[in-house]
């Protein structure tokens, strides 16, 4: 019980940061992209992808009722599996991007009706917005990659399979793309209750690709430069990394393969901009160096929490 009441405390306590309210601005727009997805490239030609999405689709034309509803229903059931085994953060953001995706999905409904958009296919027989499923297909997981990646970057998701992928990232270590593919390939076959075959295989397509496509834009989103320099000005670039850059690096002693000399090499972790002011810096000091650089695409640990480079700033400044 009171495991429970310090996760309230902490998501209490989480609320009333500007950092929420600026990613709630993020959520709700990622969500409405979300919706959009669904409702206008899924629902006029019953595509099951594997989403919570496409097993709402599935359960509305078997049982009936609302598709809005079927999406609250079953995300509130999977939001329970991510307050007990993900953390607090994951689990309250996604409490609110898994009950508006619903509503949000009714929204696009009332707004804009997809039949106004796909009258004419609508006629030849084919209901569907871009008059071929595989059209729909891709514009779907172009823009559900897209929103999905926005979430993980804050560590968020837009609910429903996001809960299940994380899920298995975190107990398995499956990659986030491999984690919604083998947790979607599962869903994908609950369409064989009111699809053909021809249509199944192109959900299951769909789900690798926006497995592969959530990989692209999540590395995408969280690149950042891996930069080794090697030069005799060390303690200079040393300085200008602490005190300019407000960043930590490593110092190794090396010695050259072809001269026998022993160095020292500078490792640091930095931003694209970061990276870009460090290396004009160099350039303008003419500090000469061997340096080589890499793209690091997930950091874990502290390395982009605000109050620990307050806090080094802080330090550098007393000094």
């Amino acid at each position: 019980m009171s495991n429970i009441a310090t996760k309230v405390n902490e998501a209490v306590d989480y609320v009333k940061t500007f950092k929420f309210w600026k990613e709630l601005v993020i959520m709700t727009l990622g969500m409405m992209v979300t919706a959009a997805a669904v409702y206008y490239f899924l629902v006029p030609s019953k595509l099951i992808i594997g989403t919570i999405s496409g097993l709402s689709i599935v359960l509305s034309n078997i049982f009936g009722g609302n598709l809005g509803t079927w999406i609250t229903c079953i995300n509130i059931i999977l939001l329970i599996m991510a307050f007990i085994l993900i953390d607090h953060e994951f689990g309250f953001k996604t409490v609110y991007t898994a009950l508006i995706l619903g509503p949000l999905t009714d929204f696009w409904d009332a707004i804009y009706p997809w039949q106004n958009i796909a009258n004419d296919n609508i006629v030849t027989g084919t209901p569907s917005v871009m008059g071929d499923p595989w059209l729909d297909l891709c514009c779907f997981v172009l823009l559900l990659s897209a929103s999905q990646a926005l979430m993980f970057s804050i560590n968020a998701s837009t609910g429903g399979l996001d809960i299940l992928a994380k899920i298995v990232n975190k107990f398995l270590h499956f990659d986030i793309g491999a984690s919604v593919s083998i947790a979607g390939a599962v869903i994908c076959c609950t369409a064989f209750f009111i699809n053909d075959f021809r249509m199944v295989v192109i959900g299951l397509i769909g789900t690798w690709i926006n497995g592969l496509v959530v990989d692209y834009f999540t590395a995408t989103l969280n690149n950042h430069k891996k930069l080794c320099i090697v030069s005799k000005d060390y303690e200079r670039i040393r300085k200008y990394i602490i005190e300019e850059l407000h960043r930590g690096c490593t110092l190794y002693e090396v010695t050259g393969g072809y001269s026998g000399e022993k160095s020292i090499e500078l490792e640091v972790l930095l931003s694209k901009d970061e990276f870009s002011k460090i290396l004009g810096w160099m350039k303008e000091e003419k500090i000469e160096a061997f340096s080589t650089a890499g793209n690091v695409s997930e950091v874990y640990g502290y390395w982009s929490s605000g109050k620990k480079r307050k806090a080094r700033k802080e330090i550098v400044d007393k000094r």
